[in-house]
């Protein structure tokens, strides 16, 4: 039992950092789309508007990345969790039974987390770039 609590407790490392990952990456996205709008609003721009596109979209997909990576490694937990403690080998590689439709990658691009933020945020620069 000891050595599946062990494997369970470093495949929820890699969660944790993938989620603290995906965390930071939309403060990035936010504070970098601040900063171009003021530098836009300052010389008024608009192709510095656009240019916010450009970041907002690298974050999405990288923020994506991180969203499929935590989603195969939840799957490999609840592998690991219905193992028995002598079939646990600490392997941290996400092979192919590990792979759902929920961890392709369009899915994870469109999913509710990254919509509700990334959606809002693409508008909002499409409604700034339209008002000047």
């Amino acid at each position: 039992m000891d050595k599946k609590i062990k494997h369970l407790e470093m495949i929820q490392e890699i969660i944790k950092r993938m989620a603290s990952n995906s965390f930071l990456l939309k403060g990035w996205s936010i504070t970098l789309v601040a900063a171009i709008f003021a530098l836009a609003a300052k010389d008024s721009n608009q192709k510095f508007f656009l240019i916010t596109y450009i970041p907002l979209i690298i974050f999405w997909m990288l923020d994506t990345y991180y969203l499929q990576q935590e989603r195969r490694y939840r799957n490999l937990y609840d592998k690991v969790r219905n193992l028995e403690d002598e079939e646990i080998d600490f392997s941290m590689k996400i092979t192919s039974d590990l792979l759902s439709d929920k961890t392709t990658y369009v899915k994870c691009f469109l999913s509710i987390s990254e919509c509700i933020f990334y959606l809002p945020t693409v508008i909002l620069v499409g409604i700034v770039i339209s008002f000047i």
